[in-house]
């Protein structure tokens, strides 16, 4: 079950790292109007070009992610160390999905249509990324 578990967020973050990576080379996929793309992906005001360099840091961060959650599934991997990561992993990603919904980063990630898929899609899908990886913390544990 841990396999199948860290299979699904390696998935989820190989797509968002792919999707960062190429924002970080230049590519304009899936919207060519660049600041459309960037208030899809960015959303917050004044910004009309997604970051290059942050997205490159972004795409390597989530793919070393993801494969720490497959890491995560192999019991006999990594130690006491490996375990503490997936509760940093479980943190962040809760944190980002909970930190969605409120009025401070609504207000600062203000730009549509960021804020809308960001309620809808980006934070629900970093809460269940958050809760993965809390499952296989607590799998790896019992």
């Amino acid at each position: 079950m841990s396999m199948l578990i860290a299979a699904l967020i390696f998935v989820v973050l190989l797509a968002v790292a792919i999707a960062h990576f190429l924002w970080s080379i230049g590519s304009r996929w899936p919207i060519r109007d660049p600041e459309l793309l960037a208030r899809t992906v960015v959303g917050k005001p004044g910004v009309v070009r997604v970051p290059k360099l942050a997205s490159f840091v972004v795409s390597l961060l989530v793919l070393a992610a993801g494969v720490l959650a497959l890491s995560l599934a192999d019991h006999t991997a990594g130690g006491w160390w490996l375990t503490l990561i997936g509760v940093a992993l479980a943190a962040v990603f809760l944190g980002r999905g909970v930190i969605g919904y409120t009025e401070r980063w609504r207000a600062t990630f203000s730009v549509e249509p960021f804020a809308t898929l960001d309620r809808k899609n980006y934070s629900p899908i970093c809460i269940a990324l958050g809760v993965g990886y809390l499952l296989l913390v607590i799998m790896r544990l019992i």
